[in-house]
């Protein structure tokens, strides 16, 4: 029996931002991982540095969740450290599937 393929869905759930700008500072995402039986998620806040001097900026009614996922994963590190997160959440996932730790007491 083959092992199963993990999905990882990297949602934003919120958006902390500067009123009069729209300037986004802090996205809060989750990343759950899923293999169709076992599931694991992560939940984390990243800052954003402010845009520089003549960058080009979204207004914010234009933001696209796949924008502002994009921006966690650089400031979190890019593609390593995206790939570190999904690794620990795997290993979670596998872990459920196969345990290689137990609690309780024998009686």
């Amino acid at each position: 029996m083959s092992t199963p393929t993990t999905t990882f869905t990297w949602t934003v759930n919120t958006l902390e931002r500067t009123v009069a700008d729209g300037i986004v500072s802090v996205v809060h995402y989750s990343v759950k991982a899923s293999d169709g039986t076992y599931a694991s998620g992560a939940y984390g806040s990243i800052n954003l540095d402010a845009p520089a001097e003549g960058d080009d900026v979204i207004a914010y009614s234009d933001l696209t969740e796949t924008t502002c996922i994009g921006w966690a994963q650089a400031a979190l590190g890019g593609a390593e450290k995206v790939a570190e997160i999904q690794a620990a959440l795997q290993s979670q996932i596998d872990e459920q599937r196969t345990p290689t730790k137990g609690s309780g007491t024998p009686w």
